[in-house]
C-alpha cells in the first residue's frame, strides 16, 4: 500500500498510539477530580500542555485544547466575533479557506456581520495590500490559513500581521492545521492572536486539537459548561489524546529537521514525472508552497474515477480536502486561481508525510501514466 493523502489525515505514531493506551489504562481519572487518581491526570494534561507550548513557542497558559482543527476554527472566529460585536461587525477572510473556516463565516453572516472574501492570485496567494483596502472601521476580525489544504500554497502570514501592527484593534486568526510540523511560523513575530492546530494532521490521533489565544484575550465560548480549559473550552478533557498529541508533535518536529530534505526531494520527484504526462496541468505553485502537497488536474477525466482507479492498486490519493470530496463539486480554490471549472472537476491531491519514500513516487507516477492512459482510451470511445 502506498499512502499519499497525508493531507486528510495521518496514519498515527506508533510511540503516540502506546501513550494513548498508557494513560487510558493507567491514568483514566477526570483531571477536574480532586481525589489522587484526578490529581494524575491533570499532571499529565499540564505537562503535556506545557511541551505542545514549547514547541509551539508560545506560553502554556496560551494553549487550549479542542476536539480538532474545525472546533478550534470555529470557537476562534465565532468567539471572536460574538465577544467583539460592540466594537464592530465586519470580519475578512479569503475565498480560498478551508470549509470550518468558510462556514463560520456564513453562519456569523446570518447573524448580521459582514463578510469580505479576499480574492487570490493565480498562485493561490492574497494580496497583503487588497487586504488592507478591504479593512473599514468596523473590521474586528482577519482570518488568512497558513498553508492550503488543498494545492499548498504558502500564505504570507507575516507579512499580513505586520501590516495589522497598524490596525491594533483588528484581531487576526490564523488556520495552521497543514502548516504545523512542515513549514515554520513564528507565532509571535507574525502578530497571530489566535491559531488553530489539529492532532490527527501530525500523526496524532483524530478528535484532538488546540488553540492558541494570545495572553490577554478571551473568546466567547462555544460550549457551556464546567471550567474546563479556563472557561474557553468546557467539556472533560480528552487526557490520554492530548498526550499523544503532546508526543506526535514532538516527534513530527524531530522528523521535519531530519526528512524536510528527502520530503521536498520526493515532491521535485512528483512535479517532473508529472509534468512529463500528457494532458495533466499542475496547479501547486513551484514557490510560496508547502513541501507536502501537490495538486494537480487530469484534462477529461473525472477525479473521483480516477481516485478509484489508483486504489485498484492499493494507491490512495484524494481530490479536494477531504471535508469536501464527496460533495461532487468543483473546488473553490481552483476556480478562486482562475482554473477553469473543467480542471477544478479534475483535481488530484498528492500529501505525502515523513515517511514516504523515494520510491514509492516512482510507483505512483508509474501508475499515473498507465491509469491516465487507460481511462483516456475509454473516454474518447
Amino acid at each position: 500500500m502506498i499512502y499519499f493523502d497525508n493531507s486528510a489525515t495521518t496514519k498515527p505514531y506508533k510511540d503516540a498510539l502506546e501513550s494513548y493506551v498508557k494513560v487510558s489504562t493507567d491514568y483514566f481519572g477526570n483531571p477536574s477530580s480532586l481525589h489522587g487518581l484526578g490529581g494524575q491526570a491533570e499532571k499529565l494534561l499540564s505537562q503535556a500542555r506545557a511541551q505542545i507550548a514549547a514547541l509551539m513557542n508560545i506560553k502554556p497558559a496560551e494553549l487550549f485544547f479542542t476536539s480538532g482543527g474545525t472546533e478550534s476554527n470555529n470557537l476562534a472566529i465565532k468567539g471572536a466575533a460574538l465577544m467583539n460585536k460592540g466594537r464592530g461587525r465586519h470580519l475578512i477572510t479569503t475565498k480560498t479557506e478551508h470549509p470550518s473556516v468558510r462556514g463560520a463565516m456564513e453562519q456569523l453572516e446570518e447573524f448580521g456581520f459582514g463578510v469580505t472574501y479576499l480574492s487570490v492570485d493565480n498562485m493561490g496567494r492574497v494580496s497583503v495590500e487588497e487586504l488592507r483596502n478591504a479593512i473599514k472601521e468596523d473590521t474586528i476580525l482577519v482570518s488568512v490559513m497558513h498553508v492550503n489544504n488543498e494545492v499548498g500554497t504558502i500564505q504570507p502570514i507575516k507579512e499580513i500581521g505586520q501590516m495589522l501592527e497598524e490596525f491594533p484593534k483588528i484581531l487576526f486568526h490564523v488556520d495552521h492545521v497543514q502548516g504545523i510540523g512542515k513549514v515554520p511560523l513564528d507565532i509571535n513575530k507574525s502578530r497571530i492572536d489566535f491559531c488553530s492546530i489539529s492532532g490527527h494532521k501530525f500523526h496524532g490521533l483524530k478528535g484532538t486539537g488546540a488553540i492558541y489565544i494570545r495572553e490577554g484575550l478571551r473568546l466567547s465560548p462555544l460550549f457551556s459548561g464546567g471550567n474546563q480549559e479556563w472557561r474557553q473550552r468546557s467539556g472533560t478533557e480528552n487526557v490520554a489524546g492530548i498526550v499523544a498529541m503532546a508526543k506526535a508533535l514532538r516527534l513530527e518536529m524531530l522528523n521535519r529537521d531530519l526528512g524536510l530534505e528527502k520530503m521536498i526531494s520526493i515532491q521535485d520527484t512528483l512535479r517532473m514525472g508529472l509534468k512529463e504526462i500528457e494532458g495533466i496541468k499542475i496547479h501547486t505553485p513551484t514557490i510560496h508552497s508547502a513541501p507536502h502537497i501537490l495538486n494537480f488536474s487530469l484534462e477529461g477525466i473525472k477525479s473521483e474515477i480516477f481516485v478509484h482507479a489508483l486504489e485498484e492498486k492499493e494507491i490512495y490519493v484524494s481530490t479536494t480536502s477531504a471535508c469536501s470530496s464527496k460533495k461532487k463539486a468543483p473546488s473553490r480554490t481552483l476556480l478562486a486561481m482562475g482554473v477553469p471549472q473543467e480542471l477544478a472537476e479534475s483535481s488530484i491531491r498528492l500529501s505525502l508525510s515523513f515517511d514516504n519514500r523515494e520510491e514509492e513516487a516512482l510507483i505512483v507516477l508509474a501508475a499515473i501514466k498507465e491509469t491516465t492512459g487507460n481511462l483516456g482510451r475509454i473516454m474518447t470511445k
